[in-house]
């Protein structure tokens, strides 16, 4: 369907006051769309319960007996596709790394309002479908096709736009982008995108369209509200800004010891312990993984573990501590082989996308 206005229900994006805490609003959200408990970052494949969780809308309801996929555009030959077709398909398996956009937000000041993420809406799983750019050869991609626009069934309003989730990928299309109908060995979770989701490796999560229904190519850049006014870097409500695309290093810590209940503050005792972690980026391998025990004071490369033929998965890491009594400040960071490395500071914008900020782990020694 076309975007619409709806005016009374839906306020404009917001950077909270000066004091503000999260509002009830932002509670709901965060109880529909849940992260990863860090603890499972020690699992190399996550568990499909456990992987992280953003539903802009509602879970729609999939008949798979009456779904369809349709593919249509600028092409020689229109397509429309059932689930029995789509799996009778040559498929292939990628093990991708998929993080929200908005991973990290709640750690900014300013704030801005919405999904209250702090670091843990990342997960990675084993998608397996049929490479898009098998469908597309299939149907025959016109010489004028400029992107493919992609259309889910989830339906709502956003900012006061009624619209259909649609986002678009340039072409041509990345030989691992996948048209994935199986997460883990088994059919795709309803909030995962049952029956079909686009898997785009490397990108943020906001390209990875669930419960895919449509593929539109166009022979003109598309600029629906996902694309052209949500997911963008940008510093004021006024300026057009940059699109959100790919992931920015990240490296994470399972966290050591044993939690507090309420403050989640680490429990260790005195010893040496290993510490271990998952690190990730959309722009390569990577490369370093660096670890302050005293709040970046004095930092230590960790052992970086391979990819082992998983390009787009995150990769181990480890590194040996003696924990002397006290209170300790654990940092951990990373640096892909394009030479990006995770930020001391917050990289703020206004909708609170891609802040890699380093992760610091609080550890009371006893």
């Amino acid at each position: 369907m076309e975007e619409r206005p709806l005016d009374g229900i839906s306020p404009p994006g917001r950077i909270a006051a000066a004091g503000e805490g999260i509002g009830q609003d932002e509670l709901a959200l965060a109880a529909r769309n849940h992260g990863l408990p860090l603890e499972a970052l020690r699992y190399e494949v996550t568990p499909a319960g456990l992987h992280y969780v953003l539903v802009h809308y509602d879970i729609p309801d999939a008949d798979p007996d009456t779904w369809r996929l349709t593919i249509r555009g600028c092409l020689r030959t229109p397509l429309e596709l059932g689930l029995p077709e789509l799996r009778a398909l040559p498929a292939v398996t990628r093990r991708v790394t998929m993080e929200c956009a908005g991973n990290g937000r709640a750690r900014l000041s300013p704030r801005p309002v919405s999904q209250p993420w702090l670091v843990e809406a990342v997960g990675t799983a084993d998608w397996t479908g049929v490479p898009l750019r098998v469908v597309l050869a299939e149907a025959g991609v016109a010489p004028d096709a400029v992107e493919a626009v992609f259309t889910g069934a989830d339906h709502g309003v956003e900012r006061g736009v009624e619209q259909d989730y649609r986002r678009s990928l340039p072409l041509p299309i990345d030989e691992d982008v996948l048209l994935a109908h199986t997460m883990n060995g088994g059919p795709l979770p309803p909030q995962h995108g049952y029956p079909l989701r686009l898997v785009v490796p490397g990108w943020y999560g906001m390209a990875h369209v669930k419960w895919l229904r449509d593929i539109e190519l166009v022979d003109t850049a598309f600029d629906g509200f996902q694309q052209s006014v949500a997911y963008r870097y940008k510093q004021s409500a006024e300026e057009s800004g940059e699109p959100v695309t790919r992931i920015a290093p990240r490296a994470l810590l399972i966290p050591p010891g044993f939690p507090d209940f309420m403050s989640r503050t680490r429990v260790v005792h005195p010893g040496p312990l290993r510490l271990a972690g998952r690190a990730w980026s959309g722009h390569g391998a990577v490369v370093r993984v660096e670890l302050s025990t005293d709040g970046g004071g004095v930092w230590a490369d960790a052992e970086v573990l391979p990819r082992g033929g998983h390009p787009y998965a995150w990769q181990g890491w480890h590194a040996d501590w003696t924990a002397a009594p006290g209170r300790h400040t654990l940092l951990v960071r990373a640096t892909d082989s394009s030479g990006r490395t995770q930020p001391l500071r917050a990289p703020w914008n206004r909708g609170g996308f891609g802040n890699n900020l380093v992760q610091a782990v609080t550890v009371v020694c006893h």
